[in-house]
């Protein structure tokens, strides 16, 4: 554990591969966390050599498993299943992301963890959650996104449902897996008792689907695919500029849309009554859009964006990797951070989030190169496993 930081006095095992319970993971380890990944000996994550990678080593890998340790552990094997078992003692939180049904056929239940420590909290990611009809089912971000509503929502009108470019679903799984872990620690301080956070991965993704089932309910009206706008709150675009950059403008408020206007040099767009309320935006909102877009085309999008912000109207370009990595508040927030890595020298590794002003989180190390890589401290010095034993079980495939 960490001295100093906010959740040092927590130590977590991450069982589970890919994205959602190593994202999980991966939060518990940025602010302290004594984070100790389980991978099978035999089954590395698949997550190491996932995407784009550099001499077999994933992109990826060294931010999901940064700042853990890492044991290996045959849980398919029943001696696999009784170490885990003299483990659990020395945690305070298991993460899991198996299909429901994984830790029982192990005779790792929360039952039988919680007979071993009362104070245990249980984090369990699937992709419909522990109960329904579906609990069985196997369940991955996308279907999540797609279930959940995200993707019949995104794109534009007259095309296909998209996907967003990043794992958003098995992301919002984990920030939702780790409130609901924090929720259960604060509980715990009360109650001196552990419980099962519950997580699923198409319920991370309708949680944030804002107000599509009411408006369902009781106006009989479907949310569609609106590219980039959200219909009736305008201006909330992107917008072209001079010289062929992309810039988006938010000025749907009535106060922010007058200082736009006037930035527009167009002043009397405020009391035009097509434009003057929220609501007259919205119903004219092409036309609105197809103004604001005739002025930015006008202009170089830095000059833009020096315009609106001095006068108060949230603006930026649409950025990709290029962009941020020179962005002068990504620098100064330290968002990118050069990081020495092991194998792949020096990393930019993405920044903490969010930002703590007494005890911030920190990247301590690029994660563990090598599956094992930390056997002999738990096992050995934690658990007081004997030499003999350990190159047993290490011969034997065990750990």
């Amino acid at each position: 554990m960490i001295a100093d930081f906010p959740l040092s006095d927590l130590r977590v095992l991450e069982l589970g591969s890919f994205i959602a319970g190593p994202f999980t993971g991966r939060l518990f380890a940025d602010f302290g966390a004594e984070v100790i990944k389980v991978e099978p000996p035999d089954r590395p994550d698949p997550l190491r050599k996932w995407g784009a990678a550099i001499e077999d080593n994933g992109l990826f890998w060294a931010i999901q498993a940064r700042n853990k340790k890492c044991i290996s552990l045959n849980l398919r094997t029943t001696k696999g299943q009784e170490l885990l078992k003299k483990i659990l003692p020395h945690v305070d939180v298991v993460i899991e992301n198996f299909r429901p049904g994984t830790l029982e056929k192990w005779n790792l239940g929360y039952e039988v963890m919680r007979e071993i420590n009362p104070r245990l909290i249980l984090v369990r990611t699937s992709g419909f959650g522990q109960t329904g009809p579906y609990k069985d089912r196997a369940g991955f971000g996308s279907i999540g996104e797609s279930m959940g509503g995200l993707r019949y929502v995104t794109g534009e009108p007259d095309r296909p449902p998209v996907r967003v470019g990043i794992s958003i679903g098995d992301s919002l799984a984990a920030m939702y897996a780790m409130i609901g872990c924090l929720t259960a620690i604060h509980e715990r301080s009360r109650s001196g008792m552990g419980q099962v956070v519950d997580t699923a991965l198409y319920e991370a993704v309708f949680g944030v689907m804002e107000s599509t089932i009411p408006e369902y309910v009781l106006l009989d009206k479907l949310r569609e695919r609106s590219g980039n706008i959200l219909p009736g709150v305008a201006p909330s675009n992107i917008y072209k500029t001079g010289d062929d950059s992309w810039i988006a403008i938010g000025g749907n408020a009535d106060t922010v849309f007058k200082r736009l206007v006037a930035v527009m040099g167009q002043p009397d767009l405020a009391s035009n009554e097509r434009y003057a309320t929220h609501q007259a935006r919205g119903e004219n909102q092409k036309e609105l859009d197809e103004l604001i877009e005739a002025w930015t085309q006008t202009k170089p999008c830095q000059e833009l964006l020096e315009l609106l912000s001095t006068n108060g109207v949230p603006a930026g370009r649409i950025y990709n990797a290029q962009d941020m990595v020179s962005d002068p508040q990504f620098i100064a927030r330290e968002m990118i951070v050069p990081f020495e890595h092991p194998e792949l020298g020096s990393f930019p590794m993405p920044g903490i989030v969010p930002k703590l002003s007494r005890t911030p989180g920190q990247i301590h190390h690029a994660g563990p190169t090598r599956i094992g890589e930390h056997n002999r401290e738990i096992y050995c010095d934690w658990l007081g496993m004997e030499e003999s034993e350990f190159l047993i079980l290490q011969s034997e495939e065990v750990i």
